[in-house]
């Protein structure tokens, strides 16, 4: 079926209705990372889950986490065939029907239940949009649309956890079941809007609908089929599918290398989405409430307070790669980014460790500064570049499938750390944070020596990158193209190594 849209004027009008469902599409991921945080120790919510032990109550929360990589690999399979608009909608269905499970949830199979179907939809949405928004934009603000997707998942977990202290003042069981059926309404919306939308040209042009994406990119960008950039694009598009097609790639041989390295770029997606986690911040995301209420010794609501407060900074941290990414590049601020957040934590741990001791109403709000500084680095790094590196250092081909790779690899992690997290700080208390400091000093070199820089080049451009070998297309000139490419990248004072593993 062709996309006919009239509901949006081409040009910027378009750009801004794909720019706005993306953004409501990573809030709503925020909302689902955060509600729970400033639920778990409701006690009309206990009760009905029958006060499990903390091992347990991990397990209820890090179920959705479960459901997220289900999700991916639901997406894996069909997402690449069934197109990115009907994957998006398939996610919005499965988070309303999770949330409608748990806001009617009386015991805790049902809550599982629900959390693990809200989670089936967040894992497909995740794996979708960004790629959606990467296909659908001009390389030069591609890293600034993308990141601002995750500033707007910072929002959206910091709305969640002050909705839910507000709540917190209602009492009884109204008080956590609102927040958790308040994330119907957003579903509904990006699906209704999704109406309005285009597919993706490269995704039209993939399965030969070419005049078809032509019209897309023409709605797009305001322009007619002539004009120049629309003409190249799609030519470039069309090459490096035909060049693609000329070196085929097989997922069951992932660790060989074809001209394009398709299994190394995999696996720099894969990593810098588990990098996203292993920086600790669903330590805090998840639990911050407990963490202040345990290891810093606040109460209750002066917790829920503060963790919210703590939130805000992750989001004003966010801000930094959704409007400068572009100029400053991919690398810096994820390499900057970790070694701060590593020594936070590594300062967080030390003051901590005078709780019990005469000096510990000092240390302790000391401490909620430092993790307030951790929130403000990992939103400028970590936070949001992962989103935007991954789909985008892919090719064509695999951009589908290796996006939900990365994304469900990513989840593995939530889930891991989700669920050992209670554990770890009712047991080691300060010195879980030291683990993460210890990530966090990993991450900084990999990046440095493995992640090759991608600010400003198109997405058939970054090919280029990694083709080791140098040969005449019929109608490409392949040592002009990769020169043309690292000269754009000096040009904008990113391109720093050309080292790829």
């Amino acid at each position: 079926m062709g996309y006919h849209s009239t509901w949006f004027k081409p040009g910027r009008q378009t750009q801004w209705a794909i720019t706005i469902n993306c953004l409501h599409a990573f809030f709503l991921f925020g909302y689902d990372q955060g509600v729970f945080g400033g639920l778990i120790s409701n006690p009309d919510f206990l009760a009905v889950v029958e006060h499990p032990s903390e091992a347990f109550l991990g397990f209820i929360v890090s179920s959705y986490n479960l459901g997220c990589l289900a999700g991916c690999l639901l997406n894996f399979f069909v997402g690449s065939g069934i197109g990115r608009r009907p994957t998006l909608w398939l996610a919005m269905l499965l988070i309303s029907l999770g949330a409608v499970l748990q806001a009617a949830a009386f015991g805790t199979p049902q809550m599982v239940v629900g959390r693990i179907v809200t989670g089936f939809g967040v894992g497909v949405d995740t794996s979708t949009v960004p790629m959606y928004q990467a296909e659908l934009c001009k390389s030069h603000v591609r890293g600034r649309l993308v990141t601002t997707e995750v500033l707007f998942t910072a929002l959206g977990i910091a709305v969640a956890y002050f909705f839910a202290f507000g709540m917190n003042f209602v009492g009884g069981a109204v008080a956590w079941r609102l927040p958790i059926a308040a994330q119907i309404l957003p579903a509904v919306v990006i699906s209704i809007v999704l109406f309005g939308l285009p597919e993706t040209p490269r995704w039209l042009i993939e399965r030969g609908r070419i005049d078809e994406a032509t019209k897309v990119m023409c709605q797009v960008y305001g322009t007619g089929p002539e004009d120049e950039y629309i003409v190249t694009e799609k030519a470039a598009i069309i090459e490096a599918l035909e060049f693609e097609s000329a070196n085929p790639f097989s997922w069951k041989h992932v660790l060989k290398k074809d001209r394009v390295q398709t299994g190394w770029r995999v696996w720099l997606a894969i990593l810098a989405l588990s990098f996203n986690q292993w920086s600790g911040i669903n330590v805090i995301v998840f639990y911050i409430g407990t963490v202040l209420e345990v290891n810093v010794g606040l109460p209750r609501s002066t917790a829920l307070v503060a963790g919210g407060c703590i939130n805000l900074a992750f989001a004003a941290g966010s801000l930094v790669p959704a409007l400068f990414l572009d100029r400053i590049g991919r690398r810096k601020p994820m390499i900057c980014g970790t070694i701060a957040m590593g020594f936070s934590l590594m300062v967080i741990s030390i003051l901590l460790s005078y709780q019990g001791t005469s000096s510990e109403a000092v240390t302790s709000k000391v401490a909620i500064a430092f993790f307030v500084l951790y929130m403000l680095f990992f939103g400028s790094s970590l936070n949001a570049i992962p989103w935007c590196y991954a789909p985008e250092i892919l090719p064509l081909k695999a951009r589908a499938k290796g996006t939900s790779l990365a994304v469900m690899m990513n989840w593995v992690f939530v889930f891991t750390i989700v669920m050992v997290t209670p554990t770890m700080i009712t047991n080691i208390k300060w010195k879980t944070y030291l683990v993460f400091m210890a990530c966090n000093f990993a991450i900084a070199p990999s990046i440095f020596f493995l992640f090759p820089e991608t600010t400003r080049l198109s997405l058939e451009e970054i090919d280029h990158i990694f083709i080791k070998e140098i040969e005449s297309l019929d109608s490409y000139d392949l040592v002009e193209a990769e020169t043309n490419t690292f000269r754009k990248a000096e040009q904008a004072g990113v391109m720093e190594t050309r080292h790829v593993g």
